[in-house]
């Protein structure tokens, strides 16, 4: 029998549900006001609203964005990067096959939306550099990166949250590789689809010029110093690897009097020889990190320390009408008028090939410029160069990086033979991080994803009320009454499809946290193994491949100039094989 507190609930549910999907407000405060409604109206008590907060899985997930931060934070996440780069070349299928394998590898063992935001910009200057149109990329890379969420219990945050949910329902949590006989068999016929027809249904769009700025891929020259300790030394061009691991492009080598060596690949590199390279704002500043070289800006070496507060780093862009067009950094005395130093100069198109300090400037010219905070500020006010922005001076603290490895490793490898509950692990993880000083307080504070935690937390409390109103027990009831009649095979069909059509406008937890009372009621009351369904539950709530709108597909939209129906039209399939797999697999690891 329906009763006030169950119409309540459902209003403020499917009100819920109508926020989730228009998105005029953010999601996190939306799940804040649904948790103050819920206790306002005497829903819940306080106690059972704030539940969620303390529970196993939000320190779980506080646990893992840590653990990620400081993988982030140290350069392994780089360097993995830059790992599966250097075998992709410019041959247009390789690269398909690489990235997504890639990024299905990556969000394995992550958080799919955090696998994609890191390989974006990755492979963004991959199809640039081999001049491949991005649409071909970046749908793909989304999409192995979230056909990836059942293969582990951390690939993404839903099947926390589902894990978490079974637990208040007196279920045991959901092993670290559990749902790993479905998730992979899913990885594996997803990709193959991915190479195969999916591929011939992908848009081929060429991207503006425009892009390049907004993934901050503009080419700069800058000059770089082979100390004698370089590992550089006594190595030809070819052999130094500048190309293929730190993505530069050497245009000139310059060498005592033997000014203006033009780069061939047998060139042996000798101790203090300066190369004149182009490259990307960010490979620019990885020189920094490599041991034996150093970048050489204005004949003096650049500022030793960009990690320090006082310090900033900026790209400024050379203003109309300022007396310095035409002048160069070391006719205008640059460094000693402003005290600030230029480690790279970028000109539109063209490929600049003398010494920075010798560059007569243009206007439009771009400098990436590094010195103290309050220096920048008078540069501004000069009013001869408009600062574009303040970027990120924390380089990767690589000298920890095998450190962060090794913890990160530990974490994994216990948490498979379950020697502590996974909350506790994960816990002690982020902890050691902090101790070992791969992660900062001030970092992880900074680096935390809050909003999925208040998510999380409030979504979590939205499980309980739906149990405490006896809302779940009577939706799961209509569906008996209903559906009681059908084999279980198509009552797990029936809520595969409604979390998937959930989960397209709301987001994946909020979708599962609807869907899986619901499911586990109908479960207990047909007598059937409530696990069964919650598994399909999680299996379908990750599936989000019909609209943009899970998080790894809005990353990739707009850059890939994608349209809402070219989703649709590739998920669509990969939605219908994903079923089919759960379908038959489901059933067969967790019986009725």
């Amino acid at each position: 029998m329906i009763t006030s507190d169950i119409i309540l609930f459902l209003v403020i549910l499917v009100a819920s549900i109508v926020f989730f999907s228009i998105e005029i407000v953010s999601i996190d405060i939306v799940a804040l006001c649904v948790l103050v409604l819920l206790i306002l109206t005497g829903l819940i008590s306080p106690e059972q609203a704030f539940s969620g907060f303390g529970s196993d899985t939000f320190i779980f997930i506080l646990g893992l964005l840590m653990i990620t931060a400081a993988l982030i934070r140290t350069g392994v996440v780089a360097r993995l990067g830059r790992l599966i780069t250097r075998y992709t070349g410019h041959d247009p299928n390789r690269l398909f096959m690489i990235i997504t394998i890639g990024s299905a590898a990556l969000s394995s063992f992550m958080s799919n939306t955090a696998a994609t935001a890191f390989l974006l910009p990755v492979v963004t200057g991959i199809a640039q550099k081999a001049k491949i149109s991005l649409s071909r990329f970046l749908l793909p890379l989304a999409f192995a990166s979230i056909m990836t969420s059942a293969v582990t219990l951390i690939s993404t945050s839903t099947n926390i949250l589902v894990s978490g949910m079974m637990v208040q329902y007196g279920m045991h949590p959901m092993g670290m590789f559990e749902l790993a006989p479905v998730g992979i068999p899913i990885t594996i016929i997803g990709l193959a689809y991915m190479f195969t027809i999916g591929q011939r249904l992908i848009p081929d769009r060429a991207i503006p010029s425009e892009l390049t700025e907004e993934f901050n891929l503009r080419p700069y020259l800058t000059e770089v110093l082979i100390r004698p300790n370089s590992f550089l030394v006594g190595k030809t061009l070819v052999e130094s690897g500048l190309g293929r691991d730190l993505d530069l492009t050497v245009v000139r080598i310059l060498r005592g009097d033997q000014d203006n060596l033009i780069p061939d690949p047998d060139n042996i590199l000798m101790a203090d020889d300066v190369l004149l390279v182009q490259g990307h704002r960010d490979e620019i500043l990885k020189i920094k990190e490599t041991a034996g070289i150093d970048i050489k800006a204005e004949v003096q070496l650049s500022d030793p320390d960009l990690q320090t507060e006082e310090m900033g780093l900026v790209e400024a862009i050379l203003l109309p009408r300022s007396p310095v067009i035409g002048r160069t950094l070391k006719g205008v005395r640059f460094r000693e008028r402003y005290g600030l130093q230029v480690l790279a100069v970028h000109r539109g198109e063209e490929t600049l090939h003398a010494k920075i300090s010798q560059i007569p400037l243009r206007m439009g010219d771009i400098l990436l410029i590094q010195g103290h905070r309050a220096n920048i500020s008078l540069l501004q006010e000069d009013k001869t160069f408009h600062i574009l922005g303040h970027l990120e001076n924390k380089r990767p603290n690589y000298r920890r990086a095998p450190i962060a490895m090794a913890i990160a490793g530990g974490v994994l490898l216990l948490s498979v033979f379950e020697v502590l509950p996974l909350s506790v692990l994960m816990l002690v993880g982020a902890v050691l991080m902090l101790l070992t000083r791969c992660l900062t307080p001030e970092e992880a504070y900074r680096d935390v994803e809050w909003k999925a935690l208040i998510l999380i937390g409030c979504m979590l409390s939205l499980g309980v009320a739906m149990e405490t109103t006896g809302t779940a027990q009577f939706l799961a009831a209509k569906v008996v009454e209903f559906g009681g009649h059908l084999h279980p095979i198509w009552l797990l069909s029936i809520f595969f499809v409604l979390a998937v059509l959930l989960t397209q406008p709301m987001s994946n937890q909020a979708a599962a946290a609807v869907i899986l009372p619901i499911a586990i009621q109908t479960a207990n009351q047909l007598s059937l193994n409530p696990r069964t369904f919650a598994m399909m539950v999680a299996v379908a709530a990750s599936c989000s491949f019909l609209t943009p709108l899970e998080p790894s597909c809005v990353m990739v939209y707009g850059p890939g100039h994608y349209r809402f129906m070219d989703f649709f039209k590739v998920g669509s399939i990969l939605t219908v094989l994903i079923y089919l797999i759960a379908i038959v697999l489901v059933p067969l690891v967790w019986p009725y």
